[in-house]
């Protein structure tokens, strides 16, 4: 749920920044309004990873990952 968080913290700070509508977004990822609106206004149950990452880059960033032995 952290990472969620953070991806959708990076997702709000550059979509401002951008000036883009959650309509714009929406268009971008391929996912309905209703679904970016409540995704980026923190209703994060049920919201797959996949979903975030379609938005992440419909704003135009990019994730990496790194993935390390205990």
């Amino acid at each position: 749920a952290v990472m969620k968080a953070d991806f959708i913290s990076a997702i709000i700070k550059t979509s401002q920044k951008q000036k883009l509508t959650h309509e714009e977004i929406a268009k971008r990822s391929g996912l309905p309004r209703s679904a970016v609106t409540g995704i980026l206004s923190g209703s994060l149950q049920k919201v797959t990873l996949d979903r975030i990452l379609r938005i992440v880059e419909a704003v135009g960033l990019t994730v990496e990952t790194k993935v390390k032995n205990a």
